[in-house]
C-alpha cells in the first residue's frame, strides 16, 4: 500500500469514527440520554471500512468520544499499529470480501464460504477455524441471525427536548417577486425551525438557493441565541458546501442529511411550510408586493404576530413562543472566546504568479513577493463584493499579511532595475532649507534615472 493510499484508508476510518461519535458529542444530552445512546450504538452492526460489518463495543465508542472532546475529529485518525506490514490470516480487502459474500449467502456456512472464495483464488490466505469463528462473530454475522435477519425500514417519530438541541433547516419556493429591473422570479424562502419549540429562529428570502444564505442562518442564530446541537437538512444545494462543512467541524456542529426522496424525518419544517402556504402566502397579491424587502416585512410581521402566537398541537396547546420561553435555560451560550466572524471566513489556495499575484473572483490581487511559486491559503468574508473584501495570506500555517488589490496605474509608474520605486520623487530644499519631495513627471524621472546611470558609468 502506497502512503497515499495508507493516507485515504485513515482518512476514511476517521470519517467512520466521527460519524459515529459526533452526536454523542451534543452538549444538550443529559447522562441517561448518553448511556441509551452508547447501548443503542454499541447493539446495532456498522460497515467498519476494511472491517466488513461489525458492533462496536460500549468501551470503544467510550474511548472515541473521549478522543473526540479533548483533541477534535483530529484525535480520530487511527495510529500506526507496530505490527503494519506484516502478514496476517486475512488482509482488510480478503475479510471484507469474505463477510460480504457470507451476508448475501446467508444459507451458507462460513467455512464453505472460506473454501469457496479461496478454489477462485480471491483468498489465498488459510485461515485457521477458530479466526474465521472470531471474524464471524465479532461482524454479528453468525448463521441463525443471518437466516432470521429482516431488512425492513421504520419511520420512528422523533422529538427533542431543549431549545437548539436540533434544528431543521430547509428551502420552499414561494410566490414570484419582481427584482429591480422588473422581471419576475421564484422568491425562496430559507426557514430555520426549533424542533423542540417550534420556533422559527431564522428566516430570508432570496431569488436562488446558496450555502451563503445558509451559513448567514447559521451565524445568526449563533449571535441571536446560542449553540446549535445539531443541523438537520436535506441534500440540496445550500447544504453540502465543503466550506460550510468545515465550518460547521470547527464550532463542533453535527450535519445531518436525511435519506434523498424522505421527506417524512423533516416533518416540522414541512408542516411549518404548509402552515405559511395555508395563512400567508395564499392571501397575497404578488402584483402589490415591490420586491424581496417588502415580502420580507410582510411576512416577519406575520410570522411574530401570528404563528409564534397561535396554539399549537404538537405542543399540547402551547404556542412556540411559550414553549421557547419555557425552555430557554436550557440554551447553552456560545462561548465568548469564539470569533464568529472569523470561523465564518472561507478558505481558498491559490499559486502566487511571477508577478506576485493572484486571483479571486475575477479580481486581481498582490501579494508580498517572497510567495512567488508558493501555494498560500486566503482567507476572506465571501458575503463582502471583491473590492470591499480583506484578503488574510497564509503560508504554511503562518500569517503573512493581507493582500491588496492590483492598481495597474500605480504599477505602471514604478521603475524596475536598480532604480528606486520613488524614483520620480525629487528631493528639493524649501525656503527653511530643509527637504520635502518634489513629484514631477515621469518622463523627467526616467531622465533623472538615466543620469544616474550614466554616472554610474562614468564612476567606473
Amino acid at each position: 500500500m502506497t502512503e497515499k493510499e495508507r493516507e485515504s484508508k485513515d482518512q476514511q476510518i476517521t470519517d467512520f469514527r466521527y460519524s459515529v461519535v459526533a452526536d454523542l458529542a451534543n452538549p444538550y444530552l443529559d447522562a441517561g440520554k448518553l448511556r441509551q445512546l452508547l447501548r443503542d450504538k454499541a447493539a446495532r452492526e456498522w460497515d467498519v471500512p476494511g472491517g466488513g460489518r461489525r458492533r462496536l463495543s460500549e468501551g470503544c465508542i467510550r474511548k472515541w468520544l473521549t478522543m473526540y472532546r479533548k483533541n477534535g475529529k483530529a484525535g480520530l485518525q487511527p495510529k500506526r499499529r507496530r505490527d503494519a506490514g506484516r502478514s496476517r490470516a486475512l488482509s482488510g480487502a480478503e475479510a471484507a470480501m469474505f463477510l460480504s459474500y457470507l451476508e448475501t449467502h446467508p444459507e451458507l456456512t462460513a467455512s464453505s464460504v472460506l473454501s469457496k472464495l479461496q478454489q477462485e483464488g480471491k483468498i489465498t490466505n488459510y485461515p485457521s477455524s477458530s479466526s474465521i469463528s472470531r471474524l464471524v462473530r465479532s461482524a454479528g454475522l453468525e448463521r441463525e441471525r443471518r437466516l432470521r435477519k429482516r431488512s425492513e425500514e421504520q419511520n420512528l417519530k422523533f422529538d427533542f427536548f431543549a431549545p437548539l438541541e436540533c434544528v431543521q433547516a430547509d428551502c420552499m419556493y414561494a410566490l414570484k417577486v419582481a427584482d429591480e429591473k422588473g422581471k419576475l422570479h421564484h422568491a425562496i424562502l430559507l426557514a430555520f425551525i426549533d424542533d423542540a419549540t417550534r420556533r422559527v429562529l431564522y428566516s430570508a428570502f432570496s431569488y436562488s438557493e446558496s450555502s451563503l444564505c445558509f451559513e448567514a442562518g447559521i451565524r445568526h442564530i449563533l449571535r441571536a441565541h446560542g449553540r446549535i446541537g445539531r443541523l438537520y437538512v436535506d441534500n440540496g444545494s445550500s447544504f453540502i458546501s465543503s466550506q460550510t462543512h468545515r465550518i460547521l467541524d470547527t464550532l463542533g456542529i453535527v450535519l445531518i442529511h436525511s435519506r434523498p426522496y424522505r421527506p417524512a424525518g423533516r416533518g416540522k419544517i414541512e408542516r411549518f411550510f404548509r402552515t405559511s402556504r395555508e395563512q400567508f402566502f395564499r392571501l397575497q397579491e404578488p402584483e402589490s408586493i415591490a420586491g424581496l424587502e417588502a415580502l420580507e416585512l410582510r411576512f416577519h410581521s406575520w410570522l411574530e404576530s401570528e404563528y409564534h402566537r397561535s396554539p399549537h398541537r404538537g405542543l399540547g396547546g402551547k404556542t412556540p413562543l411559550e414553549a421557547w420561553l419555557e425552555k430557554a435555560h436550557h440554551i447553552i451560550p456560545m462561548d465568548p472566546t469564539v470569533d464568529i466572524d472569523k470561523v465564518f471566513q472561507h478558505e481558498v489556495s491559490r499559486k502566487v504568479h511571477k508577478d506576485s499575484t493572484i486571483t479571486l473572483d475575477g479580481v486581481l490581487f498582490e501579494v508580498p513577493s517572497k510567495l512567488i511559486g508558493e501555494r498560500i491559503n486566503l482567507h476572506f468574508d465571501p458575503h463582502l463584493t471583491p473590492q470591499r473584501r480583506r484578503l488574510f495570506v497564509f503560508h504554511q500555517g503562518t500569517f503573512c499579511g493581507e493582500a491588496r488589490m492590483v492598481d495597474s496605474y500605480a504599477n505602471a509608474r514604478v521603475l524596475r532595475g536598480d532604480v528606486s520605486r520613488d524614483a520620480f520623487i525629487k528631493e528639493v530644499k524649501s525656503e527653511d532649507g530643509s527637504e520635502k519631495p518634489s513629484a514631477h513627471r515621469p518622463t523627467d524621472a526616467s531622465l533623472a534615472a538615466s543620469r544616474l546611470n550614466l554616472a554610474k558609468e562614468d564612476n567606473r
